[in-house]
């Protein structure tokens, strides 16, 4: 008697996002091997990412095809935005379509710019710059639009500024921190005072005696709520009170983990993520589960988190996290990689949904007030959007966990691949199969059609042939067919696809297969 054919749906594919930690067969069918160059879409399902589109359309010769490493925005009292740049050791500003090199406007010598590596803040109308071993600079376009000043340059200016790395602006002060030299001295500004360092209630906290086990060095400052956060390399303090710097006092010590990079903490704005040693981590989940410390958002990819760090500079590493696409994304500029981590809903066990990007290589990252995401690249600013990389295609591509289709003791024969996409137009999608681990695969070529309007625009749904208006705008729904052959115990199945301008989503797989020979 003929074997039946037997049909295995998965709805929503790839969910999950990768798992490259666990082993693939005891995987749930919603997790992936490969998701790159992928997002996981509002819907669940494993979709392309966006690309980035140049915002300024020439280059600047100061900058010329050197990297963008920081980028900042003012809003001034008035409301006005103003966006700044750092690369190739000097200061611009995003002026429509184009970057105008900020000039020196102090007097005496200009300062020696030698790092790009910048951080940020803005208070009270103005923008502060500050880097390790350089003077700290200000920006105030209430004087000037076109130029910068140290801030000992102020009118306002006392006291002597740290000529520190690290800042943040909260509680109507700036905070900052020198990683390199002092290390465990937070300097913290008057109140509404950018540089005034040494009146009212400016002052210092000396975190030496804090540290447990021998003590840490400064990383990186954070605010959430009222909470102040230290991050050291290996701990994090947390004060409370910092509202009023004089009676701020510790509230808690995380023992055992720290922030490897400054740049790699992102606020969300119900929590701090950043990168330890041990992976992507939540402060709050991590001031919860001290006892866990394997419990990570990155614990689905933890192994190829900690060996990539390994082959980075870590000053380096960059991340943001987007308000409109609610992910955080890290960075790996050495690898060419870019770990994206889905924030929209977590896991059972607490780990994020995360896809990789390859294609899309950011120097720097950073997210307006708007919610319009930044991507610092080499002699251009861009922004997160439209379906091309500054107008190249790139390959999206995901592949599910092995399966044995529910019959572990027979071999499986495919015989038939159903994938329902949504979006794509004119292009092709590759599906491809395998078995048994091999890492070969073969394929087929199924050609999305040019895209219309949605399968819901048709005349059955208006009276007299008329398209409902609703429904006339959407993105079709295509059903695209691969006939494979070959059979064996365990079977994997991948698709990809070349992204042009088209965003494309993965709706459902349809797997028609019969039992084969006995195992």
């Amino acid at each position: 008697m003929a074997q039946q054919v037997q049909t295995f749906a998965v709805t929503a594919p790839g969910f999950y996002g990768l798992n490259t930690q666990d082993s693939s067969l005891d995987l749930a069918a919603g997790f992936a091997l490969v998701a790159n160059n992928c997002v996981i879409d509002q819907y669940g399902r494993v979709g392309s990412r966006k690309g980035w589109t140049k915002v300024n359309s020439s280059l600047n010769t100061d900058l010329g095809s050197n990297d963008i490493k920081s980028i900042g925005e003012l809003i001034t009292t008035d409301g006005t935005s103003y966006t700044l740049l750092a690369g190739n050791n000097k200061i611009f500003k995003l002026s429509g379509t184009s970057l105008v090199t900020l000039t020196y406007g102090g007097g005496g010598t200009a300062p020696t710019i030698t790092d790009s590596n910048w951080q940020f803040a803005s208070l009270n109308g103005v923008m502060v710059m500050f880097q390790s071993g350089h003077d700290p600079l200000y920006f105030d376009p209430s004087a000037s639009t076109t130029v910068y000043k140290r801030i000992s340059e102020s009118a306002s200016y006392a006291g002597t500024v740290n000529k520190a790395n690290a800042v943040i602006s909260a509680w109507g002060r700036l905070w900052n921190a020198n990683s390199t030299t002092d290390k465990v001295t937070i300097q913290f500004s008057d109140l509404k005072a950018f540089s005034n360092y040494s009146t009212g209630t400016s002052g210092t906290l000396d975190v030496t005696s804090v540290w447990p086990k021998g003590g840490d060095s400064i990383v990186a400052l954070a605010s959430h709520n009222n909470f102040l956060f230290i991050f050291g390399n290996n701990n994090i303090l947390v004060y409370q009170g910092a509202s009023t710097p004089s009676t701020m006092s510790l509230y808690d010590t995380i023992v055992g983990i720290g922030c490897v990079g400054r740049d790699t903490i992102a606020y969300t704005g119900t929590d701090l993520i950043f990168l330890s040693k041990t992976g992507v981590r939540s402060v709050l989940r991590t001031i919860q589960e001290k006892s866990a410390p394997l419990r990570d958002l990155s614990k689905n990819v933890r192994n190829d988190i900690v060996t990539g760090m390994a082959s980075e500079t870590l000053a380096n590493m960059k991340a943001v996290y987007s308000s409109l696409d609610a992910f955080y994304l890290l960075t790996f500029p050495v690898l060419k990689t870019v770990y994206c981590f889905d924030m929209k809903a977590a896991l059972q066990d607490g780990s994020a949904r995360v896809t990789t990007w390859d294609s899309i290589q950011p120097k720097s990252l950073f997210c307006k007030q708007d919610g319009t995401l930044y991507v610092g690249q080499s002699g251009y600013l861009g922004t997160y959007t439209g379906y091309t990389d500054s107008t190249a295609t790139y390959r999206m591509q995901y592949y599910t966990n092995y399966a044995d289709l529910g019959a572990p003791a027979v071999s499986s024969i495919l015989k038939r691949i159903n994938v329902s996409v949504v979006g794509g137009s004119n292009q092709y999608l590759t599906i491809k199969w395998g078995y048994d681990f091999s890492g070969s695969y073969q394929s087929q070529n199924v050609l999305i059609p040019i895209q219309g309007i949605a399968e819901y625009g048709i005349a059955e749904y208006g009276a007299n042939a008329t398209n409902v208006a609703y429904y006339s705008a959407g993105i079709a729904i295509h059903i695209l067919t691969a006939y494979p052959n070959g059979e064996g115990k365990a079977v994997q199945t991948g698709y990809e696809a070349e992204i042009n301008g088209y965003g494309l989503s993965i709706q459902k797989i349809e797997i028609y297969a019969k039992n084969g020979k006995a195992l």
